[in-house]
């Protein structure tokens, strides 16, 4: 199964950090969700970082605020993943320019539609 790690997921179910990890699970991957001020997350367990995750990353993507992901692009690239998805409102201009620099290939697009779902399958 692939994985993926959903930087930004929330216990909020309303919020787009959870609709994702749903959408992922349905779709049958592997979710890692990562918040450093959550334990458990939908009934998996939450990790503070990437570089805590125990396998391999398919794909990371991205539910922060731009300064925010800016600040976790590094780890990123230290644990690397084969796709960096950056979902509308985690990018700016200088995110996009340091995940290159990084040597990550940012992609600015909604995760949940890449699977094959819609966030408002999750409200």
């Amino acid at each position: 199964m692939p994985t993926v790690a959903v930087v930004g997921a929330s216990k909020n179910r309303a919020k787009y950090g959870n609709k994702a990890l749903r959408a992922y699970l349905a779709e049958g991957w592997t979710v890692f969700p990562v918040n450093p001020n959550e334990t458990e997350i939908e009934g998996l367990r939450c990790y503070p970082s990437v570089l805590d995750i125990p396998e391999p990353l398919d794909r990371v993507t991205l539910y922060v605020p731009p300064a925010t992901g800016l600040q976790l692009l590094e780890e990123i690239a230290q644990k690397g993943c084969g796709e960096l998805y950056v979902n509308p409102g985690a990018e700016s201009p200088e995110l996009l320019e340091r995940a290159r620099a990084l040597g990550l290939q940012p992609i600015f697009a909604c995760s949940i539609l890449a699977v094959g779902q819609s966030p408002e399958d999750y409200a």
